[in-house]
């Protein structure tokens, strides 16, 4: 980015639609199965429902998945002929407006599941839902002995269940016994469930032959994350976080930055205060193990990450690089989403997720 084009005030963040796609079309190859959906909850991983998933329906994908309604909804509105499931089920008494928008609960317990077939009954359609057995997570869905029960009873049919899923606990960690035993207990649920499709692999799951099924549902891979961490990261990365400098200032030894003047020079330095913040959803955990780049030049975070500016030692940044409005990558130019995450003392998970309101987007196909 050349002088005469500088950054606006807070953050640019551009999405990379064609390398969304990629990575859809590497994960259906890894997960071997007949189809490969994708998960687009959190407004998919904070990269944008509405222009996420046209992006991978033009690519060939045909099943989404979302956590909530209003979720559903954007997402029905984006793919209108898409197959769209619900994870977190359906609230009591909001069957109507599933049913009306064509979407797809996943049923976890016998209350939903009743209420899901009354309402087939009543309405006399038997419309699709998902079954989700629970085989390791304690989290939601029905455990494996009701699952198990449940098989062959009328009001599976009677329900429309026409895929039966379960949730990987930790399928990135490599040789985990406990994703063994999840695969077992998923092979004998599918046993007992001829004839409806399955689906168990996530984004990990997608390169581990025992959890192959009929339907693959990665997500957080999709959107540039690593789904084999310690090794190579096959994705291509979606997003790109820019902040602009608003101003340079040189210190002298021994004075401080920040709020409770956390930092102190160590020497003379020159500092760069950046337009971004944890109201832009980059953490206040990353607050002295921080990077941005600057000029191609890795600079730490000094001083707390306030709620809207970063300040930044560039004192070995190049000068030309540095003016007001040139931009720090912040996500990119080699700072990965796992390293972001690392640095914050959590996960990339995170970091997409809280991806700002207030950037600039700007999306690229």
């Amino acid at each position: 980015m050349s002088k005469s084009s500088p950054i606006g005030h807070g953050g640019r963040l551009t999405i990379d639609l064609a390398a969304l796609r990629a990575n859809w079309r590497v994960l259906a190859q890894a997960a071997e199965c007949p189809e490969t959906a994708a998960v687009i909850k959190a407004d998919a991983y904070g990269c944008g429902i509405a222009r996420a998933a046209p992006a991978l329906w033009a690519e060939g994908c045909r099943t989404f998945f979302v956590a909530h309604l209003s979720e559903a909804l954007t997402a029905r509105e984006a793919v209108p002929e898409a197959a769209i499931y619900v994870l977190n089920g359906f609230p009591p008494g909001r069957a109507p407006a599933y049913r009306a928008a064509a979407l797809r609960p996943v049923l976890g317990s016998q209350d939903e599941i009743a209420e899901w077939a009354a309402a087939n009954r009543d309405e006399g359609v038997i419309r699709p839902a998902a079954l989700h057995v629970d085989t390791g997570m304690n989290r939601l869905g029905l455990s494996v002995p009701e699952g198990l029960a449940l098989a062959g009873d009328p009001l599976v049919r009677q329900a429309g269940i026409d895929l039966l899923m379960s949730h990987l606990v930790s399928a990135e960690v490599e040789h985990d016994p406990l994703t063994d035993h999840q695969a077992a207990a998923f092979a004998r649920l599918r046993a007992a469930y001829p004839g409806i499709r399955a689906s168990l692999a996530n984004s990990s799951g997608d390169f581990l032959p025992s959890c192959r099924a009929d339907l693959a549902r990665p997500g957080y891979a999709l959107y540039g994350g690593n789904p084999r961490p310690g090794r190579g990261n096959p994705m291509r990365p979606v997003v790109r976080l820019e902040a602009g400098i608003l101003q340079i200032r040189e210190v002298a030894a021994g004075e401080t930055a920040g709020y409770n003047a956390r930092w102190t020079a160590p020497g003379p330095r020159r500092l760069a205060t950046l337009s971004l913040g944890y109201a832009d959803g980059f953490p206040r955990a990353s607050t002295g193990r921080g990077e941005a780049v600057v000029g191609g030049v890795r600079c730490p975070f000094v001083g707390n990450v306030s709620m809207d500016l970063i300040i930044l030692d560039v004192t070995g940044a190049p000068r030309e690089a540095l003016f007001r409005g040139a931009p720090a990558t912040l996500i990119g130019d080699g700072l990965d989403l796992d390293a972001v995450g690392r640095s914050a003392g959590t996960i990339g998970y995170e970091i997409l997720t809280n991806l700002g309101r207030r950037y600039e987007r700007i999306y690229r196909d």
